[in-house]
């Protein structure tokens, strides 16, 4: 689908909308996703995000939310071996407002797209820089703009988790992103430089 700049405005505003009022910081970031804002909340893989607090400043995940749906997907409709977007839609994003390390990939201040390569075991998660693009296919020339990678250790979950999520846990200037699907969780490293 080809966004138009009304698209991408509305897109802006449905991101703005779903913040509260008095959350001026998370409003300095904020997702941007294609399409109309009805067609938006359509959407089977709900829209999502997260905040990132490292020190004084927020960064922040965006994603699209899918549900297994009686499907194995990590392994199954996600094979094993082959890239995946971590998430539904447009690439997962991190937006971060100052320099940080991902897993041990040191990034500057921008926008990363992260995508992985599930295996039995460890995952290895990319850093990419291109963003403006959609999800899928993740071929050689979006690879081109690849940043990094690092492995993360994969861990069971305590339950089926049935939609995917990601939560962050940290303070100070240290946390991680927590993935979790299906029966697959791990931790992606971030630290503030």
């Amino acid at each position: 689908m080809k966004q138009t700049g009304t698209s991408t405005a509305l897109a802006l505003l449905f991101a703005l909308s779903a913040l509260g009022a008095g959350d001026v910081e998370a409003q300095a970031i904020t997702c941007q996703f294609r399409g109309e804002p009805a067609a938006l909340a359509e959407r089977p893989s709900p829209l999502d995000s997260v905040e990132v607090r490292l020190g004084d400043d927020a960064a922040k995940l965006c994603y699209g939310r899918p549900s297994a749906r009686g499907r194995t997907m990590i392994g199954g409709e996600d094979p094993y071996g082959s890239p995946w977007r971590l998430g539904a839609n447009e690439p997962t994003t991190l937006h971060l407002p100052f320099p940080a390390t991902i897993g041990n990939v040191p990034v500057q201040p921008g926008s990363y797209s992260l995508y992985a390569i599930p295996e039995q075991g460890a995952w290895t998660i990319v850093v990419n820089g291109n963003t403006n693009r959609w999800g899928i296919p993740i071929n050689p020339d979006v690879r081109r703009s690849d940043i990094g990678s690092f492995e993360v250790e994969t861990m069971p979950t305590s339950s089926h988790v049935e939609t995917m999520t990601f939560r962050f846990e940290g303070s100070g200037t240290s946390g991680a992103l927590v993935f979790a699907w299906e029966n697959t969780m791990f931790r992606i490293p971030i630290t503030r430089r």
